[in-house]
């Protein structure tokens, strides 16, 4: 009985980091929805800003857990509109660096205010976000450990 109640408190908790995530994101959405910006292109546009000169396309999947294919038409896309650089240290060279153009590093400070981020995590005390911050990583150690098995 004792394994049941378990499993039922398993899903439940499952259930709610996927409900959460998803509100979430579409408190960004809804935040970022006027600059034309999606959450997961304001996200490539941070790292680049915070990776400075090591932003490739391999710091920048690494950076947010997506493989190389998806950054890479996430780039296409910012770079289409004007909002990231393309570049090679020389003509010979097979690695790609970016950087923000002026539309990119404006579109960063927008991005940067996060004010749904805090309203929604407001709710917590700095101790409170501190245990939810443990508590994720284990989860995640545990996931990640779980996919390398």
């Amino acid at each position: 009985m004792e394994e049941r109640i378990s499993s039922n408190i398993e899903r439940y908790a499952w259930l709610l980091i996927g409900r959460a995530r998803h509100i979430m994101l579409k408190a960004r959405q809804k935040e970022l929805g006027p600059y034309e910006i999606s959450p997961q292109q304001a996200h490539v546009i941070d790292a680049i800003y915070y990776l400075g000169h090591k932003a490739t396309l391999t710091e920048l999947a690494k950076d947010s857990d997506r493989g190389i294919a998806s950054i890479s038409a996430l780039l296409t896309r910012l770079e289409k509109d004007g909002l990231v650089n393309k570049s090679r240290e020389n003509r010979k060279s097979v690695l790609k660096k970016f950087d923000l153009t002026e539309k990119g590093t404006n579109a960063q400070e927008i991005i940067s205010k996060r004010l749904s981020i805090h309203k929604i995590m407001s709710v917590l005390s700095e101790e409170e976000l501190r245990q939810l911050i443990s508590v994720l990583q284990k989860i995640i150690s545990s996931s990640e450990k779980y996919l390398v098995s």
